[in-house]
């Protein structure tokens, strides 16, 4: 049976109907949201044009060719998990189509102008190990580069980076539109339609055949014959035949109530009613699924406001109603962008100055190989941030006019928003007891004075969002260009997909983004390149003709992005997901430093990786990486110069020196791995031993002297030697860790941050919430860390030993 589809004439009547869930209806958009339009830069004003191919949008996009098109691979929607999903897929050498409403706003950073993170900077360098294309075009758009937690371990650095929004936007589309990366390899399989997705082609019946299988289990290569006498390996089975089984042809056929078809869309400029046929689709709806915007008390339908104009990009209500039809768990999530300033109102000299870190790192691993900086860093053209901060009288009027924030759908009306991204409203609720709270200033270009408040959102009316500005910091006289608004919109409970991101009960169907749960551009990407990456293999492979290809599954302990769709696909989520280094029990193995020399083999053995400079530099960092290792390893002086030439804190103190340890020495490679010590420390001292022998030698041979480890591996090389016995450490930890998996835990237990300092609020008040009565149950609990599940199981067994104790002194007693 095939499910007949409702045009996009009878959704866009019924929108009010749908919307009925709330009894309050949707209005037009008020007429004081865009107070300006655009504003010429004379701070950041250069001509960055020469740094991207500009490409007329509307001549570069490539149609289907009748009504009857079909493609292997169809992604919905344009956003930052589409275009990985679409690039992916194509890479595979699918042939895929690219739905989005609108062209011109492909690439488009609808709230905060930046890429990467803590967390979010590893997600971007995985990404970017596999082809992916939001690093690359990242850093051909990067204006102010960072690398957070600078002064902790490489373990939980993560590079970030400000983005021009235009360049950012013009970029993205010269690729997808143009159809070349940045290696110039022709993207020849992707084409690109602007519409809108009115609904899916299906095939009902229970237990139908997908058109477009994964391989199971038993078809893995190798995996039946896997050398189990290690536990590592026994893991490393166990934890595959998990992953396979879930997302196989076969797994879920009992669950399996249709399968993919194709699409039904309305062309965005004919208006036509199309059917496209293929055999596998990628759903990357953004806010868009039945999106509701809000500021204030109005509420009007929409997916986003488009920049600088009062339009809004409609929602998307068809594929909602076929995803509730075939019983998908769907619920409610907000997400808010702030108000944007006109930096010519802003008194900078009040603020403080956050200035781009030079040398500027490229998320860019290729770049990195080459030792280049990002290309605006290159000519030298950054800017600046700023910072600024809330007070007392700013949380005065943001608790005073809370009765003027919007009414929501989810959450008796208070919505489901993003803990670590809050609204400023919910910073001053949850943290009372605080008098002010940082927000940085972030200029939106080079050619704009735009900027944005990082941190600041809430949809207030715009008459109050201005007071609460206002009322801080260098910002007295600030003029708003755009007041800030909420949107809300539906998402799928992620519990419903594979490990590949494949529904359970519609075959051929993926999902990738904030229609999982998540929040942020990097958490999207991540997943559009894993969803892409199978529906394109899958598709491809079954229209050529060849066997179910084995899924491209990564596991928590090669990627973040296996940390990510693990975390959602077993644990799901109540609230929107964000990825942070504590989520991952293997952060010290993965780091943002090594992500190619996990992925990128990996991505070339699965297609992902077709650009021959990419492997080639994974080739050159490796034996770079080992040469400089070895000579750490092999590089020896006595104790007692190490602290002469370092001072005693280099070797641990006063105890360097003493009576005995003069006949003992220590390699670079053992020193570099105590506490508080550098590689550049070390290095400097190797350099100047090196030139006393050469001076003792008179030797002026260049080859002979000391060259520090060059940039583009000295954090691997650092890392990979500080953190040697930790990655022991770690294995320990969690091995121990599942064998705990069916311990109990008392009911009484108090969950108090007093009692478990270590632990977030969040996970004191889930553990609070849940109160689970074993260690399994406690693992289950979204946004409860492996690290903090380690510490909860000594608490335990601690209070176990402890009541013991206490039960044999009363017996003795």
């Amino acid at each position: 049976m095939i499910y007949n589809t409702i045009t996009i004439i009878s959704i866009m009547n019924m929108l009010q109907a749908v919307y009925s869930f709330s009894s309050r209806r949707a209005i037009s958009i008020p007429s004081s949201f865009f107070s300006k339009a655009n504003i010429p830069s004379t701070k950041y004003r250069i001509h960055a044009q020469k740094f991207i191919a500009h490409s007329s949008t509307s001549s570069s996009i490539r149609r289907a060719a009748s009504s009857t098109s079909s493609y292997d691979v169809i992604v919905i929607g344009g956003g930052h998990a589409g275009s990985e999903a679409a690039t992916a897929s194509a890479r595979t050498g699918a042939r895929t189509l690219l739905i989005t409403q609108n062209a011109t706003t492909l690439g488009e950073l609808s709230c905060n102008p930046s890429i990467g993170g803590i967390g979010k900077g590893h997600l971007v360098r995985e990404i970017d190990a596999l082809n992916g294309v939001m690093g690359e075009v990242a850093d051909a758009s990067g204006i102010h580069f960072r690398m957070l937690n600078r002064r902790k371990g490489p373990a939980v650095r993560g590079p970030r980076a400000q983005m021009d929004r235009d360049l950012y936007k013009d970029n993205m589309q010269n690729l997808l539109l143009n159809n070349k990366d940045s290696s110039g390899t022709a993207y020849e399989n992707l084409e690109i339609l602007e519409a809108s997705a009115d609904d899916l082609l299906l095939d009902e019946g229970e237990g139908i055949e997908t058109l477009a299988p994964l391989a199971d289990p038993a078809d893995i290569i190798g995996l039946d014959n896997m050398d189990t006498s290690s536990s590592s390996n026994n893991d490393e089975r166990a934890r595959l035949e998990k992953a396979m089984a879930t997302s196989s042809a076969k797994a879920n056929i009992s669950n399996r109530r249709a399968r993919i078809r194709g699409v039904v869309a309305i062309d965005t400029n004919t208006k036509e009613r199309i059917e496209i046929e293929s055999k596998s689709v990628v759903l990357t709806t953004g806010t868009f699924l039945r999106g509701v915007l809000m500021i204030g008390h109005d509420r009007y339908s929409g997916g986003r406001h488009l920049r600088d104009s009062e339009e809004v990009e409609p929602p998307s209500v068809g594929l909602a109603l076929t995803l509730e039809r075939f019983g998908f768990p769907l619920g409610r999530l907000k997400t808010g962008t702030p108000a944007r300033l006109d930096g010519r109102t802003i008194d900078w000299d009040s603020c403080n100055i956050q200035p781009s870190e030079r040398p500027a790192l490229p998320f860019s691993h290729v770049r990195q190989s080459r030792g280049e900086e990002p290309p605006l860093a290159a000519v030298g053209s950054l800017i600046d941030c700023y910072q600024t901060a809330t007070n007392e009288e700013t949380h005065k009027m943001v608790m005073e006019y809370a009765h003027l924030l919007p009414q929501y759908d989810g959450m008796d009306g208070k919505g489901n928003g993003p803990r670590y991204c809050p609204s400023i409203y919910k910073k001053v609720e949850r943290f009372a007891e605080r008098k002010s709270h940082n927000s940085f200033l972030e200029p939106e270009g080079l050619n704009t004075d735009i900027v944005y408040p990082n941190g600041m959102s809430g949809p207030y009316p715009e008459e109050i969002q201005l007071k609460i500005f206002q009322s801080m910091k260098g910002l007295e006289k600030v003029e708003i260009v755009r007041p800030g608004y909420d949107v809300e919109y539906d998402f799928v409970n992620p519990q419903v997909l594979t490990h590949t991101l494949e529904a359970k009960s519609i075959a051929g169907l993926y999902l990738a983004g904030q229609i999982c749960g998540t929040t942020g551009y990097e958490e999207a990407g991540a997943q559009g390149i894993i969803a892409g990456a199978n529906a394109g293999r899958a598709s491809g492979a079954a229209s050529r003709g060849e066997k179910a290809p084995v899924p491209f599954v990564l596991g928590r302990d090669e990627a973040y992005i296996g940390v990510l769709i693990d975390d959602l696909v077993t644990k799901g989520t109540s609230e929107p997901y964000r990825m942070f280094t504590s989520r991952a029990e293997y952060r010290i193995s993965l780091r943002a430093d090594n992500a190619d020399l996990r992925l990128t083999r990996k991505g070339a053995e699965y297609g992902l990786v077709t650009d021959p400079e990419r492997l080639a530099a994974i080739d050159m960092r490796e034996t770079l990486i080992s040469d400089n290792v070895d000579r750490l390893r092999n590089f020896k002086l006595f104790v007692t110069d190490w602290s002469k030439r370092g001072g005693n804190d280099l070797m641990g103190g006063a105890s360097a020196n003493k009576k005995g340890r003069e006949g003992h020495k220590k390699s670079a490679e053992e020193v570099l791995g105590m506490p508080n010590v550098s590689l550049k420390m070390v290095e400097q001292i190797m350099a100047d031993v090196f030139e006393e022998k050469q001076q003792q030698e008179d030797d002026d041979n260049e080859d002979t002297k000391m060259t520090p480890t060059p940039l583009s591996v000295y954090d691997t090389v650092e890392a990979t030697v500080k953190y040697k016995s930790y990655v022991v450490r770690q294995e320990k930890d969690i091995a121990s860790w599942r064998k705990a998996q069916g311990a109990k835990i008392p009911p009484n237990i108090i969950y108090d941050h007093s009692i478990m300092p270590t632990f977030s609020k969040e996970e004191i008040e889930k553990l609070d919430q849940f109160r689970p009565s074993t260690f399994a149950e406690a693992s289950q609990i979204q946004g409860l860390t492996p690290q903090s599940l380690v510490y909860l199981y000594h608490h335990v067994m601690r209070l176990n030993k402890e009541s013991r104790q206490k039960k044999r002194e009363e017996v003795a007693s």
